[in-house]
């Protein structure tokens, strides 16, 4: 398996397909990582066409294990980021 692109391989692919330089890339890249972030935060989901839709769920108290010592114990409720992959993007990987 390949090693994930960083962020430095990302900016600078950004910038080969914007045809600009990698400052401005960057700055999108960013733009768009804190507008993401904040609407999921607030409750939101964010589509990115063609790739897939991020949200926040909401996870109910519910039993968990330790598995180190197996010991049980009750977690609170809590939020979690999740993200549905668009059809289109399976396809492309799946052939």
């Amino acid at each position: 398996m390949a090693k994930p692109m960083t962020k430095t391989q990302l900016v600078a692919a950004l910038a080969d397909e914007m045809d600009s330089d990698k400052k401005a890339a960057g700055a999108a890249l960013d733009a768009v990582c804190a507008l993401i972030t904040r609407e999921v935060a607030a409750g939101g989901a964010v589509t990115l066409p063609g790739v897939g839709k991020i949200y926040c769920r909401e996870r109910p108290e519910r039993m968990v294990r330790n598995p180190a010592t197996g010991e049980q114990f009750k977690k609170e409720a809590d939020k979690v980021v999740k993200m549905t992959i668009a059809k289109a993007l399976k396809d492309s990987v799946n052939g």
